[in-house]
């Protein structure tokens, strides 16, 4: 399977609840992750997402656009929490080793009101 393929199934199983299924299929157990706010293991980030989705069950993950390079890939989205939540526009990077998911670091800027850009943020 194309590493971009592996990304979306696994943004999307995440983002639907299925984060322990999305962790199994596409996750090395060497994985390890960058995001500020939780240590850094695949467990503790795969219970942040499972109870992401418990908390917000009508998140609406939609990519805008993918980009592979050698063994990495890089995701720009909108997120939202449900269909009246502005979000926000996230980066997910992953790093890959074979078909694997080894390294995750997520950015993330929360869309404003306003937008003063007259481009947006898609």
């Amino acid at each position: 399977m194309a590493k971009k393929s592996i990304v979306r199934n696994f943004l999307k199983l995440a983002a639907t609840g299925h984060s322990h299924e999305a962790f199994q299929l596409y996750v090395s157990k060497n994985f390890k992750h960058h995001n500020a706010y939780f240590k850094g293991d695949a467990d503790t980030l795969m219970l942040a997402m499972e109870e992401s989705a418990k908390t917000n069950p009508n998140k609406i993950l939609t990519i805008q656009h993918i980009l592979e390079d050698g063994n990495l890939v890089a995701v720009h989205s909108h997120v939202r929490q449900n269909s009246t939540d502005l979000g926000a526009a996230v980066v997910h990077i992953f790093r890959f080793e074979s078909d694997k998911i080894v390294e995750l670091w997520d950015l993330g800027q929360p869309i404003p009101n306003k937008i003063i850009n007259e481009n947006g943020m898609f």
